[in-house]
């Protein structure tokens, strides 16, 4: 009886801790522009793809909506986290929004010390 080995897959699965985080926006004309904006981040890498853009990072990235908003040439305050959630559909990472961005964190414990120092200090 002959045996057959079967080549060892390159999508087996991986569960060790990757440290990045990413979204995937619509390929329009405000995921361009956005993609473009962060694209600035030296951690940040921009994939365009025909119906989608990935934005993805190791560690931490900022989606600051008035540098965002002045991109698009519109005033501050026209770019919110209304209108990155309408222009996202799915995110990996542990995601915050602020008034003013966007935080993404690809670490757990980073996205918890960050959480933690926004919270009032416990009561006595």
């Amino acid at each position: 009886m002959t045996s057959f080995k079967t080549a060892e897959s390159p999508f087996k699965a991986d569960n060790t801790a990757s440290g990045k985080a990413g979204v995937t926006l619509m390929n329009n004309q405000i995921g361009v522009v956005v993609a473009e904006v962060m694209d600035q981040q030296e951690n940040v890498t921009i994939t365009h793809l025909p119906s989608m853009i990935r934005v993805d990072c190791v560690g931490r990235m900022d989606f600051v909506y008035d540098d965002i908003s002045e991109a698009l040439g519109e005033e501050p305050g026209f770019y919110d986290a209304a209108e990155f959630e309408e222009n996202m559909s799915t995110h990996y990472g542990k995601m915050i929004h602020m008034d003013d961005r966007t935080v993404m964190f690809g670490n757990l414990e980073e996205a918890a010390e960050f959480i933690g120092d926004m919270l009032p200090p416990p009561v006595k």
